[in-house]
Order: structure tokens, then sequence, then C-alpha cells
């Protein structure tokens, strides 16, 4: 029930303590789940004590039972190994302090942890979380590999191994976590973030050897894998051996059969990239060189051509041709100015033989008027009118006179 509270009239601790534990002890017995961190039987002891951890959230509590409960599952139980059991939550007032009394433990089985995987992986799946075009592309040549895996394990030894003989010039930053139990998924996942952080690091590789399923359960944890998934930084994955498949290898830029297969697949090899680099130069060498010949040949061809063996040969020819058409041309036009030149003569003789003048050099003479009018006819000039005479030689004026004309001045 509620409790009123002011500042002049507050609660002391222990008062808290006391209604907290009122309200937990209404809680009732609950279903729980978790791994146990810890197992302290004391000799002649009725009483088991637990330490259960939740790894998702990093949170342990305290358990305890009847050596009885304990004992009908103490073959198959130990530290480490997940299990479900029903509790009753209990809080102890003066040290404030959370407990449960567990009245039966059952162990999770392999068969349900796959189950609760498997229903996991849906779940994520129906996220995007895995999907292929979230996969980012490794860098050809990391100058920086980052590196999560267990200290001084054979699984380290592999990588930096492996990756060292490929590329000598390969850097690493290593970050070295429990790779399996409690502790596992939330230092795994600090030095995912911390890696992740870091700018000059190209690729990050989380790895340990193989397993139980047990043992890799940590490397399928939703926290862990969530955070893979927010990383910027391309993650492989390279947990156990070839049939192991946790959840990681999933949500990964790049899946590993093994460690080494992970250091083969980040870092190229040198002795390799060396051949191909020589085969190329090889391959450009010879495209170089068949382009020249192909060039040399068509060049050659060229020059053995009559225009390029004799140059002056075309003009030579169009030179004659030029000539002869200047010749044509002249004697064409020769042709024609004789032509026109006697046909010219002609015309002037005619001209001359049609002209006044040569009749008049004949001894004829033209007869005019005042206003210029030739005399056709004698009613033209009336008696007495004053006409113009025009002969070969000049001309004259002359007055008719009777019908008949007489000169009256040069």
């Amino acid at each position: 029930m509620a409790v009123t509270t002011s500042a002049e009239n507050p609660l002391p601790v222990g008062d808290v303590s006391r209604l907290i534990g009122g309200w937990i002890d209404r809680l009732g017995a609950v279903w729980v789940e978790g791994q146990i961190t810890q197992i302290s039987r004391r000799p002649g002891a009725g009483v088991v004590f637990l330490t259960l951890r939740d790894a998702s959230h990093d949170i342990s509590v305290g358990v305890t039972c009847y050596r009885q409960v304990f004992d009908a599952v103490a073959d198959v139980v130990s530290e480490g190994a997940r299990v479900v059991l029903l509790a009753k939550p209990e809080w102890y007032a003066p040290r404030g302090q959370l407990s449960l009394r567990a009245t039966e433990i059952r162990p999770v089985g392999v068969g349900e942890l796959l189950v609760r995987l498997e229903r996991l992986r849906k779940s994520l799946t129906a996220e995007g979380l895995f999907a292929a075009e979230r996969k980012r592309p490794l860098p050809f040549l990391p100058q920086l590999v980052g590196l999560v895996c267990g200290r001084a394990s054979a699984a380290e030894r592999d990588v930096l191994e492996n990756a060292r003989h490929r590329w000598p010039a390969v850097r690493f930053e290593v970050r070295n976590v429990p790779v399996q139990g409690v502790h596992a998924v939330p230092a795994v996942v600090a030095a995912v973030k911390e890696l992740d952080g870091l700018p000059e690091v190209d690729v990050i590789i989380v790895t340990r050897g193989g397993g139980s399923v047990e043992d890799l359960l940590p490397f399928s944890d939703e926290q862990l894998v969530r955070t893979v998934a927010e990383c910027r930084t391309p993650v492989v994955s390279a947990i156990g051996h070839e049939p192991d498949q946790p959840l990681l290898d999933l949500v990964a830029d790049l899946r590993a059969s093994t460690p080494t297969d992970a250091a083969k697949k980040v870092v190229p090899d040198v002795g390799e990239e060396l051949e191909r680099v020589r085969m190329l130069r090889d391959r450009a060498r010879r495209a170089v060189g068949a382009f020249v010949e192909r060039e040399e040949r068509g060049l050659a061809h060229a020059l053995r051509r009559p225009v390029m063996e004799d140059p002056y040969r075309m003009v030579e020819e169009r030179a004659e041709q030029v000539s002869a058409l200047v010749d044509r041309a002249r004697r064409a036009l020769g042709h024609h100015l004789d032509r026109g030149l006697s046909e010219l003569t002609h015309t002037h003789a005619r001209v001359v033989a049609l002209s006044p003048a040569a009749t008049l050099q004949r001894g004829y003479a033209v007869l005019q008027r005042d206003d210029g009018q030739v005399v056709r006819a004698p009613e033209e000039a009336p008696e007495g009118s004053v006409l113009r005479a025009r002969v070969a030689e000049g001309e004259f004026s002359v007055r008719v006179a009777d019908g008949s004309t007489h000169k009256v001045g040069s």
C-alpha cells in the first residue's frame, strides 16, 4: 500500500527496507533463468549457496536451497551451467539485499538451448539484422586490425601468425577477454565497442577456438549480436570450427570457418599479390608489344604503297595532266580566237560594203532637211527650201528651185 511521506516526515532507511521486504514477500514463487557462476557447499551444512547471473544485463543474485534440492541435479549442474529454478524472492532487510530461495532446479539442456537460439534467430532475422544488404565489404589491405580473443589462446596465435606470414606489415590492436562463462558477453561487447570507436581500426575479428554449445553460447547472446549490428567497422566472426555457427556468424559482415581462415580472408598474401602484379605486368607488356607490332605492320604496309615509295610520282602525273590540259586549252582558245577573227573580218567587210559612206564614195549624196530628216521624195523638198547635201568628202547646202536644186555654199 502507498506510504505518505514528506520532507518534514521522512521514513528511516530501515523502514524503507522493511517495506520493500513486505512488497517482495507478496510476489510469491517465480521461475527464474540464469547461469550459475558460483557454488558453495559447506560440509555438513543443510543449505547450498549459489550465485545466479544474467549475462545479458550483468546482474547477479544470491540463491539458497536445501541440500536435497541441489543434490537432485548435482551430477549435471556445475559452475557455468544454465539453469531454470523455481524460487521465492526474499529481502534481507538489515542489509537491503535481495536473494532467492529455490525449491526446484532444472538444468537447461542442449536441446532446449537450441530451441531458444532458434527462436532468437527468427526474431532477429525478422528485424533484418542478418540481411545481406547490411553487410559491408572488407578493405583490401587493412592497416590496423582489431582482434577480440582469449588471452594466450590458440585462436589468437593462429590469427597473428598467419596474418603476419601473409602480410608482414599488418598491425593488430588486440583485446584479450574471457570467451566463455558468465563474464564473456559483457567483456566481448565492451571490447568490440572500444575497437569500433578507434577510427584507425579498419576491420575487427572476433574469434575463439571450438567448444561445446554451452561454451559458444556467449557468441549467440542478443546483446552481442545487436552490438555487432551497430558497428561502423566491418566485423569478421571466426568462432569454433566449420560446423559451429553461433548467431554472431549471421550478423557479422564476413564469417570465417576457423581463426586461420579469418587471417586468410582479412589480410592478402604478399606472395600472391606480387605474383598477381607480375602476371598483370607481363600481360600489359604483351598487350603493348602486340599493339606496337600491329602498328609497325600497318606502317610497313602503308610505306609499301606506291604513293609512299615515290611521293612525287602522283605530283608528276598530275603535272603532266595539267600541262596537257593547258595545251589543250591554249589550242582551243587559239582556235576560237582565229575563228572569231575570221568572222569579225567578214562582218567588217559586210558592214563596210553596206555602209552609207561606201555609197557616198561611189558619187552618191544624201540630202537632209534642217531637222535632219533624209529627203526620199521630191515632194519632201519644196521649192526654195535649203537642204544639206552630204557627200564622201564632206557636206554643203543646196536650195531647191523650179523643181531642181542649186548649190548655195559649202
